[in-house]
């Protein structure tokens, strides 16, 4: 996947700019506080159907505009491609190819990138929100089911835990109702389990390769899939879902809320056979993300064909010397936008320079 050019009118501090990119290594050069970062929101805008900073599409309105609008041209599986999103007046409407599409789980995935970003750095020893976040990321864009079933499985969820509060306050909950819930967030949950148990597999190929070159053979990687239940198949994971259901009925009318399901696994890492989150270095840490996050890449281009889009925000500084040459050699075949405060990262690379909201190609 080759992205062409990002156009874009009123997104943050971006009053109208066109940007192209090149093959390769292409930089977003500029001080602190410029916009670099609001390009790379936009491009991640298109891949995810949301932004990576917190707040909504309101919030990603220039001051004093009405809306906004976002354009991309890409090239994959040999053909181009056109995305545009706007937002006016508080409703959005996205175009793939001239033809709107109404569905978020039929846009996710039509523009593939793997964004890196100081965030993700936190993500070994992070919360267990995070970790799911970035399998849900990583799974949306391949699996065009995914996101569709995740939002039905956050509806469920919802629906389930409001029965469940109103028994925590010794209010009136129709059994059958109960049921219905218990036995739809079962299988959807199972469903989803599948699906990730699945890419995390893929993951666990590719990503203790990587650290093993990263740390130069001294690091050995894990990554499993560390569920709430037991089960291998789908079948197998429904009825333990059903029957931790069943069991724990009395504990979760007095929690108020569903105490298994998709949004009570993680994501488990364990480096040399100890758990990484507990024993972990900061080195190491850092290390094993950017481990997963080529291997995210790969996976992509394993599954889907082709390399994603890397977005890396101002994550370079972040690396020491080491890590950062690991990067800069291993990302020759690949289309990344980098943003930085340093213009020498790769002498082939095409540099941008940004101030206040302003783009322009470096002489």
């Amino acid at each position: 996947m080759k992205l062409s050019y990002l156009k874009a009118k009123d997104f943050r501090n971006i009053r109208e700019t066109t940007l192209t990119f090149g093959e390769g290594v292409n930089v977003l050069c500029g001080e602190n506080g410029q916009g670099k970062t609001n390009a790379l929101e936009c491009l991640y805008l298109f891949s995810r159907g949301r932004s990576f900073r917190a707040g909504g599409e309101a919030e990603m309105v220039r001051f004093g505009a009405g809306g906004f609008s976002a354009e991309i041209g890409f090239v994959t599986g040999g053909r181009d491609h056109t995305l545009v999103w706007r937002y006016f007046d508080g409703r959005h409407k996205r175009i793939h190819n001239g033809f709107e599409v109404e569905k978020i789980g039929e846009f996710i995935g039509l523009f593939r990138a793997v964004l890196f970003s100081p965030d993700h750095l936190r993500l070994v020893k992070g919360s267990p929100d995070a970790r799911r976040e970035f399998l849900n990321v990583a799974v949306s864009q391949i699996d065009h089911e995914y996101t569709a079933l995740y939002v039905r499985f956050r509806h469920i969820l919802d629906n389930r835990n409001t029965l469940l509060r109103f028994a925590q306050k010794n209010l009136y909950v129709d059994p059958a109702e109960l049921t219905a819930w218990t036995e739809q967030l079962a299988d959807v949950s199972a469903r989803l389990a599948v699906k990730r148990k699945a890419y995390v597999d893929e993951l666990g190929r590719f990503a203790p390769v990587f650290l093993r070159e990263i740390s130069g053979g001294r690091d050995e990687l894990s990554v499993s899939y560390d569920s709430c239940v037991g089960g291998e198949d789908e079948a197998s994971i429904r009825d333990a879902y059903l029957a931790a259901f069943e069991a724990e009925r009395p504990r979760e009318a007095a929690a108020g809320y569903s105490l298994f399901g998709v949004h009570r696994d993680d994501l488990r890492l364990t480096i040399n056979g100890a758990d990484a989150r507990t024993f972990a270095s900061q080195g190491q840490q850092r290390s094993v993300v950017l481990a997963l996050k080529t291997a995210e890449g790969e996976v992509c281009k394993k599954i889907c064909g082709e390399y994603p889009v890397f977005l890396f925000d101002d994550v370079l500084s972040e690396l020491d010397e080491r890590r950062r040459a690991y990067v800069t050699e291993n990302i020759k075949d690949k289309q990344i936008i980098v943003t930085s405060c340093d213009r020498e990262i790769d002498g082939d690379a095409r540099t941008i320079l940004v101030r206040d909201g302003v783009y322009c190609p470096a002489e």
